[in-house]
């Protein structure tokens, strides 16, 4: 069974307007998928039913938790690995031979999901005696970013990227899974935050991290957040981005830049096309 053309349209514009991510015709296996939970909890007998008592404003909170459901998306420890070379062998050393005595880098991972890209990060900062590196992780999703906080991680979830001096090093044994080091969890604020609103307070950064996000918005979309994200960077600053993710074309504010086996973009002066 898959939901029906009315609650496909009603629920890709609910998305698109609260989070500018798109859901393109196809997408109805993701819809059920992700809302059946929500209409099981609701008591609903399926996800058109449970979409039609929201429509009639019957589920309180239930737009919100649609988006949430609908914009998590997936993530791993060291994710392609070859950004994580970069910040530790190009980035950090280029900040440290410039910045001023006290300062602190500055690096804001947005749509940071459950949490193993800021930890990664401040695993890799640790490693760079950076300890008073401050790292901002921002999410739409209220359940994931507490599911990033509380730092506990499955088997599976662990297994999944993460390196075991790594996790020796930073992960604690608990139960049937592991959890974040305090210190590491000290490392890292997590808040709420939606790509759409102005850019979060705690900048200007040195890095942003905004890895596979772009691809599920449009020109203008993209453009709105590129901006928004270089107004808080430094100049000179770095913009990590997907694989499959470029400004270019979008935004004439950065500037590529090849770091051995990934490319990442660094600010210039210049402003939106």
């Amino acid at each position: 069974m898959t939901v029906s053309t009315e609650t496909f349209a009603f629920v890709a514009d609910l998305v698109r307007r609260r989070s500018a991510i798109r859901l393109g015709a196809g997408k109805e296996y993701l819809v059920e998928s992700r809302l059946l939970p929500l209409a099981r909890a609701a008591g609903a007998l399926d996800v058109d039913a449970y979409v039609a008592r929201l429509r009639a404003g019957r589920e309180a909170g239930g737009h919100e938790a649609v988006v949430e459901a609908l914009t998590t998306n997936e993530t791993s420890w060291f994710r392609d690995v070859a950004p994580f070379d970069a910040l530790r062998d190009h980035v950090v050393p280029a900040w440290s031979a410039t910045a001023a005595p006290g300062a602190r880098l500055r690096v804001w991972s947005a749509a940071c999901s459950t949490g193993q890209e800021p930890y990664s990060v401040a695993m890799v900062l640790a490693g760079c005696s950076l300890p008073d590196a401050t790292i901002l992780a921002t999410d739409l999703s209220t359940e994931v970013l507490d599911r990033a906080r509380d730092g506990l991680y499955t088997q599976l979830e662990v297994s999944r990227g993460l390196p075991g001096a790594m996790r020796a090093r930073h992960l604690v044994r608990e139960g049937g899974g592991w959890r974040v080091s305090a210190a590491l969890r000290r490392a890292v604020t997590f808040q709420r935050h939606n790509l759409l609103d102005p850019a979060p307070a705690g900048g200007p950064f040195d890095v942003v991290l905004l890895r596979n996000v772009l691809i599920y918005f449009d020109r203008d979309d993209r453009r709105a957040v590129l901006d928004r994200v270089h107004r808080v960077l430094q100049p000179g600053g770095w913009l990590v981005l997907g694989a499959a993710e470029s400004p270019v074309g979008v935004h004439d504010g950065f500037e590529r830049v090849v770091l051995d086996r990934t490319t990442l973009y660094r600010t210039t002066p210049g402003g939106p096309l």
